[in-house]
């Protein structure tokens, strides 16, 4: 995913009224451009350019085509090429453009210049020719004017091109498209103001043609882009595009040092174990972040607010700065004084730019194991860094004790002072923050042994859920982001609470009581409910209207702590029933699916 992600190039074009103009691309060559020139030997003008050099041996057999780098890919396209593949008509200009040549595919977003008035091509109210390039063309001077005017050279539109292999994942050149349409935005909105395009394209043009007529006297040709490069501010913030595309993913600009472009590539700044977590992955985690969730900030707070631009929002300051690892989202919202749904935002903002990772809160009843992905090497640099953040400790000493799984209340020394469980939470949390531990959760599924004489077929058996008269699986209060939600679903108490203190009358032996459980194991096989109520806690009317109550839960979907967060239940209380119910119920331990992305590979 890695080099399928990377840009092999990034392209400006135009047309006007002098026709197609590549106006810059990175990387160029630097050198002759035919293969010719640089082997020695002559090339037919006829011959079709390869995108692999064919290498035969002596017997004359040609072997597999050795694939070029990057740079070489696209220049087997000349200027004149590109300026006519990628320079649309205006009827394709603002929308997607996708062009797939041989193994190179062509991203951009076609862009129709406009002037104040949003009118294209119009003639101005004094009848002089729009001063830059702003419009479809000149204004037509009469024959009978004695003194004729030059005609000023217009632009009709501009794409903003990235190249890619052919075979790049499709969520790769989306994200490239909306890359390519931001920067289009702000050149047209910086053209409006101050027709910077417009300056920036004649300093380009007249680059190019001064540079081409040096050629002319000297040995061989030489690249125009090379010159432009120190002159011409666009061209920079291109290739600055380019290179923090094949970098670090995360691109930031300013555009004519007035106006900022900020982008993510999620391919390049997600990954456990240097592969990288697919996009779709990190989606379907932010959708299913819960309030009993935690925010791990992957840095600093000082660090992370230096990086923020001046006009960020001041909640997401308020976030960061309040944000702690032993919080949940619930109470980060009470600290920070904002609503939950303006929580899960940001955190899903920060998430989505690889500045925080989504865990559970650290507690005394953690359960942590090291990664399967994990560097256990001796002199790594993890190592090193350990060392100097935490000194008189060694990295592989402290990751040999979550070999096995183990809570973090097994550290814990009871005659110990508060303070020295502090060094052991920030290990933690450094180990969390470098996705050198992952988190196990406790999960319980109900599973009766069958009758040996009650053997039926496959197809005859009926889905769970469907029996749980279509009781849903997810959890009650599941907020969604770019949904609206109502004022009621942001409550601070846990959604269940008023159904719990209504099933929990006083009096378990009640009528009401008995009735009440009875309706919820009806749902059951007659096999189940014999084998639920042969359990000896099943005596108990209180015990056994709960476990009726967590029926729906035990399908193996949903951890102790959820558990305990929806139906408003302590921890032991919950243990104690799986443990009453052990003969019916399985009790598992894995990861949680919502966080596991972000902390091992999924297969």
């Amino acid at each position: 995913m890695g080099e399928s992600s990377s840009p092999i190039s990034v392209i400006l074009v135009s047309s006007g009224s002098r026709g197609n103009k590549l106006l810059f691309r990175f990387p160029f060559q630097r050198g002759p451009e035919s293969p010719a020139a640089q082997t020695g030997k002559p090339r037919s003008r006829y011959a079709v350019n390869s995108i692999g050099d064919i290498v035969e041996d002596q017997d004359g057999d040609s072997r597999e085509p050795r694939p070029l780098p990057d740079e070489q890919v696209v220049s087997g396209f000349s200027d004149v090429i590109l300026a006519t593949i990628l320079a649309t008509k205006s009827e394709m200009c603002g929308k997607k453009f996708e062009l797939k040549i041989d193994n190179v595919r062509f991203v951009g977003h076609p862009t129709l210049l406009q002037h104040a008035s949003g009118q294209v091509g119009r003639e101005s109210p004094t009848r002089e020719p729009i001063p830059g390039w702003v419009g479809h063309g000149s204004l037509p001077i009469s024959k009978t004017d004695p003194s004729p005017k030059r005609e000023v050279p217009t632009m009709i539109l501009f794409n903003v091109v990235f190249a890619l292999r052919a075979t790049a994942d499709p969520s790769v050149i989306s994200c490239l498209h909306n890359l390519s349409r931001r920067i289009a935005i702000v050149l047209q909105h910086e053209e409006r103001r101050c027709q910077y395009l417009t300056r920036e394209a004649k300093l380009i043009l007249a680059i190019q043609d001064e540079v081409s007529a040096m050629s002319e006297t000297t040995d061989g040709p030489q690249s125009p882009f090379l010159h432009i490069l120190p002159k011409c501010k666009l061209a920079r913030d291109l290739k600055e595009a380019y290179d923090s595309l094949c970098t670090t993913g995360v691109v930031r600009l300013h555009i004519n040092r007035w106006l900022e472009v900020s982008f993510c590539l999620p391919h390049k700044i997600h990954n456990v174990a240097s592969r990288f977590i697919p996009p779709e992955a990190i989606e379907r985690s932010l959708k299913a972040i819960r309030p009993y969730h935690s925010l791990l900030l992957l840095r600093d707070e000082k660090s992370l607010l230096a990086e923020l631009p001046l006009d960020c929002s001041p909640a997401l300051v308020r976030v960061i700065r309040t944000t702690s690892a032993v919080k949940n989202l619930q109470q980060l919202a009470q600290d920070a004084d904002l609503a939950l749904l303006q929580v899960f935002q940001l955190a899903a903002h920060l998430v989505y730019w690889g500045k925080a990772i989504i865990i559970y809160p650290l507690c005394e009843n953690n359960v942590y194991m090291l990664s399967p992905n994990a560097s256990v090497c001796l002199y790594s640099p993890l190592a090193d860094d350990f060392s100097c953040q935490f000194p008189g400790h060694d990295l592989p000493s402290i990751l040999s004790k979550f070999s096995l799984p183990v809570s973090l209340a097994e550290f814990k020394n009871p005659l110990a002072p508060p303070v020295q469980e502090t060094p052991l939470i920030q290990m933690v949390v450094w180990m969390l923050q470098h996705r050198l531990l992952i988190q196990l959760h406790t999960y319980a599924c109900l599973m009766v042994p069958p009758k040996e004489e009650d053997v039926r077929p496959k197809a005859e058996e009926v889905p769970f859920t469907a029996r749980l008269g279509g009781r849903s699986l997810s959890t009650p209060n599941a907020l969604s982001f770019g949904s609206p939600t109502s004022s009621d679903d942001l409550t601070l108490t846990s959604p269940s609470m008023e159904n719990s203190s209504a099933e929990l009358l006083p009096g378990g032996d009640s009528p009401v009581n008995k009735r009440m459980t009875e309706n919820m194991l009806t749902s059951l096989s007659e096999h189940e409910r014999e084998a639920i109520l042969s359990v000896s806690a099943a005596h108990n009317p209180e015990d056994l209207r709960v476990f009726a109550r967590l029926l729906h839960y035990f399908r193996g979907h949903h951890h102790l702590e959820e558990i305990m967060y929806n139906e408003n239940m302590r921890r032991s209380h919950l243990l104690m029933l799986f443990d009453k119910f052990r003969s019916v119920l399985v009790v598992t331990n894995h990861e949680d699916p919502v966080i596991s992305v972000f902390q091992s590979l999924q297969k």
